[in-house]
């Protein structure tokens, strides 16, 4: 239990750094869904989920390949960083002078014609997103949570702080223009925060480890670009695939809006699967030599389930408080696909549990064929979907994709590197949590506040319930 609990104390720190940070720019839906009706805020949603996928080239799949590289036996940590980091900035340098370069025929095809600006700032943006990550994950390497965790909370700082003044208290218009500058202002921070490391940094080549490094994180970088189209295609093709008139009273534009600021309830699974990633990725290399390291993995993909069952089931069942997040009543509309996209990225969160298999017995291929597949549902999901469903549709698309790559992905490692995952306790657990979501949100309760009161002691109970159990099992096997 002392490795589980390391494990999950470096996780609560790199929650403050990720969580924490990205939870509080969660907040910010509330100033934008204030300040922007959907038709607007549906641009904002559009052109962050472009950039999301950017940024996978942009890295070319280096921060797992400077983990795999700088954990080997006698390998030379800041070599390692050198290599990582000039292959990062040489891509990320080209592709932005060459984004920048058209950036007014990209602003037309995104059918933003005028706003080259918007570009070249999200150009600038991606560039430092991409210049910083490897200095990020030496910290991981490093085991620097808390250095990790004040750089990501100066920076969201900087960035609420910026968004509240230019929207609220600066006097001017509220311009969608003001979001990418704050985000751009916020990330400009990050460069004073590595700036020693940054002027350390010579640039390297090695003709024995580059290729090598190369050939493992090109699949990997496949991998994240399939992995960003599952989670991002639905908001970059549904006010296109979406018929006129299918939601009478408002645009297609309209509900994209709507879909992407309530996508971001579902976000809330997401961080803290990329916390908890953070801290499980370096710990599972570091531990993978061990001679108990497949026990070990099966009760961290338990204990992580079990958490992100408490996140499903206290945000599915409270939509009528989370829905005051949102600024203007005409999003609320969307809340009820909250639930379905939480349980969607639970299973995502199991997967890449379940893909330490391939990252440990350098098969990354695997993880591309698979997430490829995964791009294949999302598609097809997604076209035959959303023309009868909606938004609706495109939450089942992204259900679907995530729990065929967990299936796939923990059958191909149980061939290749079995470990004993406790499947049946722990998809029982999903099921249970699952159907009272059910139960509860079927229950009409005509006086609001009682509503809410009844639904938070029903989540604390949940929880209560949890700790119950596995305090109990436990005790069991001390016994």
């Amino acid at each position: 239990m002392g490795k589980l609990k390391r494990l999950a104390g470096e996780t609560v720190l790199y929650g403050l750094g990720s969580i924490l940070p990205r939870f509080l720019n969660f907040l910010l839906v509330t100033l934008h869904t204030d300040v922007f009706n959907p038709p607007e805020y549906g641009v904002i949603t559009k052109l962050f989920s472009y950039v999301a996928v950017v940024n996978i080239i942009f890295l070319f799949g280096m921060e797992t390949a400077y983990f795999r590289f700088s954990s080997k036996k006698d390998a030379d940590e800041k070599r390692i960083f050198n290599l990582a980091q000039t292959v990062v900035v040489s891509i990320s340098l080209v592709i932005s002078i060459i984004l920048v370069l058209f950036s007014y025929q990209i602003s037309d095809l995104l059918l933003i014609p005028g706003h080259e600006k918007l570009v070249i700032m999200l150009v600038a943006i991606m560039f430092i997103d991409a210049v910083v990550a490897i200095p990020f994950s030496r910290l991981r390497l490093q085991r620097k949570p808390t250095k990790f965790a004040i750089g990501k909370l100066i920076n969201i700082a900087i960035l609420i702080g910026l968004n509240l003044y230019l929207l609220k208290f600066s006097g001017l218009k509220p311009d969608i223009s003001f979001v990418f500058i704050a985000n751009l202002v916020a990330n400009a921070f990050y460069l004073v925060l590595f700036a020693r490391i940054l002027l350390q940094w010579r640039p390297a080549y090695d003709r024995s480890i580059s290729p090598q490094m190369f050939s493992y994180a090109y699949p990997v970088m496949l991998t994240g670009l399939a992995g960003m189209t599952n989670e991002m295609f639905s908001r970059i093709t549904l006010d296109k695939w979406l018929p006129e008139n299918f939601y009478p009273s408002i645009s297609k534009e309209s509900a994209l809006g709507i879909f992407g600021a309530c996508y971001k309830f579902a976000v809330l699974m997401n961080l803290a699967i990329q916390a908890f990633r953070y801290a499980a990725e370096p710990f599972f290399f570091s531990q993978s030599n061990e001679k108990n390291s497949p026990q070990l993995f099966a009760k961290v993909n338990h204990y992580f389930i079990l958490v992100c069952c408490i996140l499903l089931f206290s945000v599915s069942i409270n939509l009528d408080v989370l829905k005051f997040f949102l600024g203007q009543s005409e999003y609320w509309d969307g809340l009820y696909i909250v639930p379905i996209l939480l349980l969607a990225y639970l299973f995502l969160g199991v997967y890449y549990n379940f893909s330490v298999w391939f990252k440990l017995t350098d098969r990354t291929y695997y993880g591309t064929l698979i997430t490829i597949g995964g791009v294949i549902i999302t598609i097809a999901g997604n076209y035959f979907l959303i023309p009868v469903a909606g938004y609706f549709g495109s939450s089942i698309a992204t259900l679907l994709c995530y729990f065929a790559m967990m299936v796939a992905c923990y059958l191909f490692g149980q061939k290749y590197y079995p470990i004993p995952y406790s499947i049946g306790k722990d998809f029982s657990y999903i099921v249970l949590t699952v159907v009272l979501i059910y139960l509860i949100n079927s229950l009409a309760i005509a006086d609001g506040a009682i509503g809410v009161v009844v639904h938070l002691t029903l989540a604390v109970f949940y929880v209560a319930a949890i700790f119950l159990l596995k305090r109990k099992d436990l005790v069991r096997k001390q016994a």
